[in-house]
Formats: C-alpha cells, sequence, structure tokens
C-alpha cells in the first residue's frame, strides 16, 4: 500500500489530514492521486458514496493550485446543495494550513448576488450546482479561461437530475487543455457519451464492480403483506435502539404519512421531501447530521447530495423500480470501511424487482424473518441495563441527593430496585408487543400469488382480445382514442412523446415517468410503442388533461420533454 506521505504531499497537508484522522488512503484514493500529482491525464473513477472520493481529487487540487492568482483553476459540480457545501467543508479541511487558498460554493437557493461578490474577491477552487454554474457564466461572472481542472462528481446522479444540457454547456466552454476527472458509482449510457465527446483516452479507476453494492453492506429483505408495512418499520426500528438511518419510499404523500405516523406513534423522526422549503429542509437535514433526528425518512430525490457518514441502516419502505436506485440507497451506509445493513420491506408482488436488484448486485439477497415481539423485548431490556451500567455518575452533583433517594427507596429491595429502574422504559415494549401478531407473509403464498398472476393475465389476455375485436371498425375520437365497450366500458388517450430508443428510454422508463410526472396517482396505462426517435403511450382518458399538464415541465437526462394528444392506432 502506497502511504500519504509518498504520495508527494506537502508538509501542510499531510499535517492537515493527520488532523483530521487520516491514516491509510483507500483504494480510490491510493489509485487516483499518485496519477493526478504526476500527469494531466483524464479519470473516470468508479467508486460508491462513501469511498473517499473527494480526498482522491480534492487532495491533488489542494496541492497544486496556484494561490498567487485570484482566477478559479478548478471547478468541481456535483449534483446538490447539500453536496457542494459538503465538498467545500473537506476541501477546506486538507487546506487548513494553506491560507492563500480560497474555496468557493456556488449553488441555487441563494442569493447570487452574494456569491457574484464572493468571485470577484477572488477564489482558485469553485464548487457548484450545474444551474448556478451555467447562470454565472451565462452573467459573465464564473471566469472559466484559467480552468485546468473539471471534475464532476457523482456524475450519474447529475445526469439522472436533468443536468445534461448544463453539463454539455460547461464542459463546452472550459478550455480544451483542462484535466476532467468524472467520479460516478454507475455508468449509464449518458455518461459513456460525454466521456467519448470530451475527454482524451480516459485512465479508467474502478474500486469494487460496476453498478454493485458494497462488500461491507449486508443485504437482507422481509416479505410481508402490503398493509403490514408500517408496522414492521417499527418492528426494525425497535429492534434496533441506536440505529442511525434513513428510511426511503417512493411519493412525497407517502414520506409525509410514513414521518407523521413515526413521530405520532413516539419516534425520534422527521421527513424530507420535494415540498419543503430550503430553509425547512436546511433544519431538518442539520437535525439529522447532529443525530438530533434517529430515522430520516425522504423520497430519493430530496435525499441526493444528502452526504451522512456512520448511517446504520438503510430501510427501502419500498424497493424502486430502477435497481440502480437500490444501490445507490444502500451505498449511503457501510461507509469508510464499516459495517452497514440495508433492509427491504417487501410484499409478494414484489419478488421480481428483488431478482433484478439481486442481478445488480451480484449477489442474493437474504430473507429475514419480521422481528416477533419476544425478540424486540429482550433487546430493549438489555438495551436498557447497558444503558444503566454505562451510563456516567456525577458524583458531585448527586452526593446531596442521595439521603433523600435512599430513604424514598428503602422500601425496596436489591431485586425489586433493579426491577423499577428497568421497567421505567421498558413497560411501553411489553405493552405494545402483548400478543404481537407475526407479521410474516407465507413465503408459500409467492406460488399461490404466481399462480393467481397467472389466471389475471390470461383473463386479461381474453379481455384484450375481446376488446380489439370490438375496436375493429370502432369511431375515432381525435383527443380520447378508440372507443370499445368491455365489461368495464375503458377509453384511453392516446400520446406522442418525443423520446425514443435513441433516447435510452424503454417501456419500464416511459412507466417510471409517468408515475413520476402524475405524483403517485394510480393512472392506468394501456398500450406503449417505443420506436427509435419517438413513442406512443396510453393512459385512461380520465386523466387525459391531467397528464397533458404534468408534462408541461416535464425533462428527461436534461431533454424536455414534449408531449401531444395523438390519434388512436388503427
Amino acid at each position: 500500500m502506497i502511504l500519504f506521505e509518498q504520495m508527494g504531499l506537502s508538509p501542510e497537508v499531510l499535517k492537515a489530514i493527520g488532523e483530521l484522522g487520516y491514516t491509510q488512503p483507500t483504494p480510490v484514493q491510493e489509485q487516483a492521486i499518485p496519477v493526478l500529482m504526476e500527469q494531466s491525464r483524464d479519470i473516470v473513477a468508479f467508486a460508491q458514496t462513501g469511498t473517499g472520493k473527494t480526498a482522491a481529487f480534492g487532495l491533488p487540487l489542494v496541492q497544486q493550485v496556484d494561490t498567487t492568482t485570484s482566477l478559479p483553476q478548478a471547478l468541481i459540480l456535483c449534483p446538490t446543495r447539500e453536496l457542494s457545501m459538503q465538498i467545500t467543508r473537506d476541501i477546506t479541511g486538507f487546506a487548513k494550513y494553506l491560507p492563500a487558498l480560497k474555496v468557493l460554493p456556488v449553488y441555487g437557493g441563494a442569493s447570487i448576488l452574494e456569491q457574484i461578490k464572493k468571485l470577484e474577491a477572488g477564489t482558485q477552487i469553485v464548487v457548484a450546482t450545474p444551474g448556478r454554474a451555467v447562470d454565472l457564466i451565462h452573467r459573465k461572472k464564473l471566469k472559466l479561461n484559467q480552468i485546468k481542472w473539471l471534475v464532476l462528481d457523482e456524475a450519474d446522479e447529475m445526469l439522472s437530475m436533468g443536468f445534461k444540457e448544463d453539463l454539455d454547456f460547461i464542459l463546452a466552454a472550459t478550455p480544451a487543455g483542462r484535466q476532467t476527472l468524472l467520479f460516478s458509482a454507475t455508468m449509464p449510457p449518458e455518461m459513456t457519451a460525454i466521456a467519448n465527446k470530451y475527454m482524451t483516452l480516459p485512465l479508467e479507476i474502478s474500486v469494487g464492480k460496476r453498478n454493485t453494492g458494497a462488500d461491507q453492506i449486508s443485504h437482507e429483505y422481509f416479505l410481508v403483506h402490503a398493509r403490514d408495512r408500517y408496522e414492521t418499520l417499527k418492528r426494525i426500528a425497535d429492534l434496533h435502539p441506536r440505529i442511525y438511518g434513513i428510511v426511503f419510499c417512493r411519493t412525497r404523500a407517502e414520506t409525509r404519512e410514513v414521518a407523521d405516523s413515526l413521530i405520532r406513534d413516539g419516534y425520534n423522526a422527521d421527513a424530507l421531501h420535494g415540498d419543503l422549503s430550503q430553509e425547512q429542509r436546511d433544519i431538518v437535514m442539520n437535525r439529522f447530521r447532529n443525530r438530533h433526528l434517529q430515522l430520516l425518512v425522504a423520497t430519493d430525490v430530496a435525499a441526493r447530495g444528502l452526504d451522512v457518514n456512520d448511517l446504520t441502516h438503510v430501510i427501502n419502505y419500498n424497493l424502486p423500480d430502477d435497481p440502480e436506485v437500490y444501490i445507490h440507497r444502500s451505498g449511503r451506509t457501510g461507509r469508510a470501511g464499516k459495517k452497514g445493513v440495508s433492509y427491504a420491506i417487501l410484499h409478494l408482488r414484489e419478488k421480481g424487482k428483488l431478482r433484478d436488484v439481486e442481478r445488480m448486485l451480484g449477489k442474493k439477497m437474504e430473507y429475514k424473518p419480521v422481528p416477533s415481539g419476544r425478540e424486540i423485548c429482550e433487546k430493549q431490556l438489555f438495551n436498557q441495563v447497558d444503558k444503566v451500567e454505562k451510563v456516567e455518575v456525577n458524583d458531585n452533583q448527586i452526593d446531596q441527593y442521595l439521603k433523600v433517594i435512599y430513604k424514598k427507596l428503602e422500601w425496596l429491595d436489591r431485586e425489586e430496585l433493579i426491577k423499577h429502574f428497568v421497567s421505567v422504559e421498558f413497560n411501553r415494549f411489553l405493552e405494545a408487543y402483548e400478543n404481537a401478531p407475526d407479521l410474516n407473509a407465507d413465503r408459500n403464498e409467492e406460488k399461490k400469488e404466481s399462480f393467481s398472476g397467472q389466471k389475471r393475465n390470461s383473463r386479461r389476455k381474453e379481455e384484450g382480445e375481446q376488446r380489439n375485436r370490438e375496436f375493429n371498425g370502432a369511431p375515432f375520437n381525435r383527443v380520447r382514442g378508440p372507443q370499445w365497450k368491455s365489461d368495464r366500458d375503458i377509453r384511453f388517450s392516446r400520446f406522442f412523446l418525443n423520446l425514443g430508443k435513441s433516447d435510452q428510454v424503454d417501456k419500464r422508463g416511459i412507466i417510471n415517468l409517468i408515475n413520476k410526472q402524475m405524483d403517485g396517482r394510480m393512472v392506468e396505462i394501456g398500450a406503449i410503442e417505443v420506436l427509435r426517435n419517438f413513442s406512443f403511450f396510453e393512459v385512461d382518458h380520465r386523466f387525459g388533461r391531467e397528464v397533458q399538464k404534468a408534462f408541461a415541465t416535464a425533462r428527461f437526462n436534461g431533454k424536455k420533454v414534449g408531449l401531444e394528444s395523438a390519434r388512436p392506432k388503427e
């Protein structure tokens, strides 16, 4: 192993990282830092969140920027305000003994005039979100002519958030001779296109397998009926009294509902979702970072860029449609060589998604029975005993009250006294789990569910064939599509979509896009046809206008989505 002292870092930088607790380089640091210190070659690095990526590019930048000039020499792009601030804090820490070096975060949701003022005062390293960077470039306030290093951190996240056009603009505007460093956990097709277009023979660094979960993370799942999800979540929290984790939900509404229920039931939790103002979001995240909250309930979008160390658990309240999203979620625990657990609460119909996740992980997820009331009570009991045993006693303060305490409790013998102290907090668990039901779904029901699914599919196929027979010669309605009659009198509206196979979209991607834009509304989706440069899809005609309105501002991988009413397919 190459040590930090052997990488050519200055005594000032070594002293700073030593005080920060850096002893041995992580694998991505060991591979990237020597290259960046000695060469100007472009780099594509695949590494999961929490593997030390910031130091991998931050230490060479701190070492090599010229502090005698006040123009930006390094531009670091990242997906969110929170990550921008985190990277700035880290790099500022690396440069503790280099007082002339300035690092400036710029991001949306804050005063652009204040950021312009600081840019004009001079800085060598700018850490920016793509949208704010583009705005400052257009205003001619973020000057790129001296940029030597361009870093794209969590590049896959920036693409998934719709920043492709902004990234293309920034990459095209920076000097051709710059060194480009791309750090990503996954490699979607759009990322390959960026690397091919803007990078020159990049060196590829890979820490672990691409698109897979870290080895120090345990992947486990519970199998329950959908109605028992919340009770299962509570049992997970109760089984782990010192849990510090994120609960991922599918929609904002579900996030609010789960968080409100946890708070009502006495758990130390709060919600993070898109309906919060920036001020509310900052308050929640600061409480979570400072461990004033044990559980943060969040949507994937709201949690992007949330950089928190030492998470013990990630809990998937339901599995995401995209297996890569699961990989990103689980990567938030098990960081810096520590162990972590990723739980998934599944119902029987999610077994297909489970298999997709397992294929991407390259290993099986372990089935776990939902904790029983007895298990939880035992765990809580020993936790209470442990707390009593290890509590810090302030003799100087407590001694003055002991005489009164002894008098008050003298009627209790030793055994009774212990029972009373332990029961102060333990009684509520005994009451809560008295006669607690078994929440585990019968795993044999999978076969029944599969057989039922086959019957449903067969019935739907017959209905579809009947509709097709009745469709022949059915009248056209320009807006609402073909009108047929069946037992359910279903009618669909058909739409043209300006996304196709060339945009790396498939049927699942269109379904996900509809669900995302409709924000959890239950909309029946009909036929989907994906062609090279465009697609068609159908939705229940009752939601036709809502779909058009919802897609008015939609973007897919940075591209503005165009949606138009289409004639029914003949």
